[in-house]
């Protein structure tokens, strides 16, 4: 079970960053120092936005189970 906690763990983690690093930037800062500022022309972009957030928040979810089962198992 610990085994399988950590490699799930490990996976969520390298899918939640690049889920996060997929998601358009909104204002200035570092996303538009890598060219996220440019304005986008795609149509649709709205629905596969959400889609977008909706797998970032099954993976954080995911992630904090993982963490919390963890942390359960180390402690016993």
């Amino acid at each position: 079970m610990k085994l399988f906690l950590q490699i799930l763990l490990i996976a969520s983690s390298v899918l939640l960053v690049v889920a996060v690093l997929l998601h358009r930037g909104r204002g200035g800062g570092l996303s538009s120092l890598f060219g996220g500022g440019m304005q986008s022309s795609l149509a649709g972009s709205s629905v596969a936005e959400k889609n977008l957030d909706r797998i970032t928040l099954l993976l954080g979810a995911i992630w904090l189970i993982s963490i919390v089962g963890l942390g359960l198992l180390l402690k016993v």
